[in-house]
């Protein structure tokens, strides 16, 4: 039976193969001239084999000043790099590619930050200059279009968030903060053509004390809509205002609760910011307006991304870490292997990774590799003896579960854990890497019976028999 997720979607003058998304994902792997370079080709050439239907290339800076290890699109020096990404996208996969175009204001080791209440006017009007002639630049490099980073802890989020400081017709007022995101958008669009797509990316909640929710981002979406976005790609949270200090490192908009609520970890529910694609989408609708929302926040199975689908919480459906883990997640699923897939196991090390300024990797990743292996091997794993000898320790209000180490072929990539209720049905419950044969269950209750079950996977996917299950009571 044929699905909406894997129907063509057409966005302005480009056709999407389907409607996975990869959000922009920092990868730390440019250097610090930012071009694009041998690890960056590799890393996008990697997702566009696995057939997701629009990569969005991690943030590139439109100024010329510098961005550490980070793209750059603000001058010209950085096009022959950029177009030979876009050109070898193309040729891996169906999906289409788009840069995120980006502008962050200064910040230093001893703690200041720039602000948006000491930019001048002047200033503001080069930013709106940066921005089109970076989108133009990014026409001609092949892009089948951009978008406009509008979210977290830079320069035009700075000026949409509800504790924007500035005084002028660039503060205060929802209007007013409105104002810039607005020119940038207008500009862009005026310079690239009405041909060309322009999606925006901001925040639907900034996750602060006395930032704005839902009720701001509704209007915002509205307005962005209305001026020519093509696509509306909602996020949560990563703002300066929480982020957490570390002595002689510059301030990491990630590191507090707003940094959780932009990537939720595995002590979140899936689907955990779903609620706010689905509240902007409505406003969106409301004003009468059709363009696609693009929702985001933990979607780590086919089913939860039917149902954003079905139940219209949004019109595309966003996934970074688990296209991290599994960059052929969308070939998987169109072809009917979801139990092929390897499953992010939302434990964050990738933004811990970020977070200390080192090259952003997946922890189930095999070490030697540096990157998702690719593998048409169809062989599953086994059990050396015929079982793993699965057994669970209950002790001091913790199940801890070990196993004995499964064989392949090529390589065992990881374990899948399953667990159940009771007799009820064992169910998918956390992934461990290969190189682990071990897992505690942080939400095992005393009273409670549980069984549990374990069953390896391969780099190709392939997952071997499952083990007898086990029960556990803590008492």
């Amino acid at each position: 039976m044929s699905s909406p997720l894997f129907e063509p979607f057409p966005i302005r003058s480009m056709v999407l193969p389907n409607r996975l998304v990869l959000p922009a994902m920092v990868t730390r792997l440019s250097g610090e001239d930012g071009i694009v370079n041998d690890d960056i080709q590799t890393r996008y050439v990697r997702f566009a084999k696995g057939e997701v239907g629009l990569i969005v290339v991690e943030a590139m800076a439109v100024h010329t000043a510098k961005s550490g290890p980070l793209l750059r699109i603000g001058s010209d020096e950085f096009v022959p790099g950029l177009r030979e990404l876009a050109r070898r996208c193309h040729d891996a996969g169906p999906g289409k590619i788009v840069p995120q175009i980006i502008h962050f204001l200064k910040i230093s080791r001893s703690g200041w930050r720039q602000t948006v209440d000491m930019l001048s006017h002047a200033e503001i009007d080069a930013i709106v200059d940066a921005y089109g002639t970076a989108a133009v630049r990014a026409r001609a490099c092949g892009f089948d279009g951009v978008e406009l980073h509008m979210a977290h802890a830079y320069t035009l989020s700075s000026f949409l968030s509800r504790v924007n400081p500035r005084r002028d017709e660039y503060g205060g007022t929802l209007e007013n903060r409105l104002r810039l995101p607005l020119r940038v958008l207008e500009r862009v669009r005026r310079m690239v053509g009405d041909d060309f797509p322009v999606g925006v990316r901001f925040l639907g909640e900034e996750c602060i004390r006395n930032g704005y929710t839902v009720l701001d981002a509704g209007p915002i979406a509205v307005r962005l809509a209305g001026a020519g976005a093509d696509y509306l790609s909602l996020s949560a949270g990563g703002k300066f205002e929480d982020a957490r200090a570390i002595p002689g490192e510059p301030l990491y908009p990630y590191t507090g609760y707003s940094g959780d609520r932009c990537m939720p970890g595995n002590q979140y529910p899936d689907g955990a910011n779903l609620y706010i694609a689905e509240a902007v989408r409505a406003a969106v609708r409301a004003a009468g307006l059709a363009t696609p929302v693009v929702a985001v926040g933990k979607i780590p199975t086919r089913e939860l991304a039917e149902r954003v689908i079905a139940h219209e919480k949004g019109d595309l459906v966003g996934m970074a870490r688990a296209l991290l883990a599994d960059p052929d997640l969308p070939r998987k699923w169109r072809e009917g292997r979801e139990d092929m897939v390897v499953r992010c196991v939302y434990g964050n090390v990738c933004k811990a990774l970020d977070e200390n300024f080192r090259r952003v990797t997946c922890t189930l990743w095999p070490k030697t590799l540096g990157r998702a292996p690719e593998s048409d091997d169809t062989v599953p794993p086994a059990w050396p003896t015929g079982t793993p000898d699965l057994r669970a320790d209950c002790k001091n209000g913790r199940v801890l579960l070990r196993w004995k180490a499964a064989t392949d072929n090529e390589a065992v990539y990881g374990y899948q854990v399953l667990r159940a209720e009771g007799e009820g049905i064992l169910r998918h419950h956390a992934s461990v890497r290969g190189s682990s044969t071990r897992y505690e269950d942080p939400r095992a209750l005393g009273g409670q019976v549980y069984r549990y079950a374990v069953r390896p996977y391969d780099l190709a996917g392939n997952h071997g028999p499952m083990s007898p299950s086990v029960r556990a009571v803590l008492e």
